[in-house]
């Protein structure tokens, strides 16, 4: 499956956020300074309405990890069903098998969560899952695979972590989706109303 493979600090840059954990302290120190030659010269210029919408959808591409044709599925299928369409779509987000390892804090990251799923490190109910956009259900286990836990990264990322998040519970290597999550236990750093507004144009 297609992913971004360039410099990933730029697009933290072109955010003004740290999209990444290794970029939090460049961007504390360097502000929002966008890419591009003779960029941090510039005076920033006021985004329209259009201009705001799209950053908003840009950078919630980029934190989950992303392709547009990727994320413009979600967002017809959250179209499409039942319930506040930008709430449904945060919550295939959030349910997407590489998210879920990255919650439970069996990686660092979305992007560490999202190799050890393609590399074949992670079970859901018993049986190997390599698809990082598995859509995992309310009640089903997700395990790392007994090849792994004695990963030194693996180790480390589960001593380094806390409590999962709420709608979800950990025991030692084994993790279960007991519910789906609420909005206030989601992404903060996304406001998926100018996503909606964005889709609708």
């Amino acid at each position: 499956m297609a992913r971004y493979t360039g410099p990933k600090r730029r697009l933290s840059r072109r955010e003004g956020v740290a999209l990444f954990a290794k970029d939090a302290a460049f961007i504390e120190r360097k502000g929002a300074v966008v890419p591009g030659p003779h960029a941090g010269s510039r005076r920033p210029r006021k985004l329209s309405e259009y201009g705001v919408q799209l950053r908003a959808k840009q950078k919630t591409k980029r934190i989950y990890g992303l392709m547009e044709k990727q994320f413009r599925r979600y967002y017809i299928a959250a179209s499409k069903s039942k319930g506040n369409t930008g709430h449904s779509l945060m919550s295939q987000l959030e349910t997407r098998l590489d998210n879920v390892v990255y919650r439970l804090g069996f990686s660092p990251s979305r992007a560490g969560a999202r190799q050890m799923v393609s590399h074949g490190h992670i079970d859901v109910d018993s049986k190997k899952v390599d698809i990082p956009s598995y859509m995992v259900k309310v009640g089903q286990t997700i395990a790392i695979r007994s090849k792994m836990l004695d990963n030194t990264q693996t180790v480390k990322s589960l001593k380094d972590s806390e409590n999962p998040a709420p709608w979800l519970e950990r025991k030692a290597t084994v993790g279960k989706v007991v519910r789906l999550p609420q909005r206030d236990e989601m992404e903060q750093g996304v406001n998926e109303s100018l996503i909606v507004e964005f889709y609708s144009r």
